[in-house]
């Protein structure tokens, strides 16, 4: 996971990416909003790699000229993700299942019928994944995901310090 804070004008993200797809890595996830700094966004993006890897692309963002902090979030973070599926009930014993599955996992109905639920769970990647094979025996009509959003656990940004711009040059 690596988190880009970036200025917030017309292009950058096209930029991050266009960087990504012109060396040959791929994102497999991507979340972009305002930060609490006025004028910057947050790119928050998931990768693959090993250590080299990550460090290269690390370097290449960072040279990004409107890029002001690149941080790669490993270890202390906390991460989340949003998924909302709808499944199908249409016995008792589907729903009785289904609200087994919810209390276990901690997700919440969102709306109901008399043959389906809407749901939702937040969660780590891997939360999201556990959730939805508990629910696969139930049958998943319909399925989306956010990317995840991650952020350093409180007091853990002394341990793992932000790449400022100059420190890669």
């Amino acid at each position: 996971i690596i988190s880009i804070l970036v200025e917030d004008r017309f292009g950058e993200l096209a930029r991050i990416v266009g960087l990504f797809s012109g060396r040959g890595y791929n994102i497999d996830s991507l979340a972009v909003n305002r930060s609490l700094e006025p004028g910057m966004s947050r790119v928050v993006l998931t990768t693959r790699g090993d250590a080299a890897v990550v460090e290269q692309i690390l370097k290449q963002v960072n040279k990004l000229v409107r890029v002001h902090k690149v941080r790669h979030l490993e270890g202390e973070h906390i991460e989340r993700e949003l998924c909302v599926a709808s499944v199908r009930t249409q016995s008792a014993r589907a729903r009785e299942e289904l609200e087994r599955i919810i209390k276990l996992t901690g997700a919440r109905i969102l709306a109901f019928s008399a043959t389906a639920f809407s749901v939702e769970a937040t969660g780590t990647s891997a939360d999201i994944d556990q959730f939805l094979e508990l629910l696969r025996p139930l049958g998943v009509r319909d399925m989306v995901r956010s990317a995840p959003v991650a952020l350093s656990r409180a007091g853990a940004e002394a341990e793992a310090p932000a790449v400022e711009a100059s420190a890669l040059s």
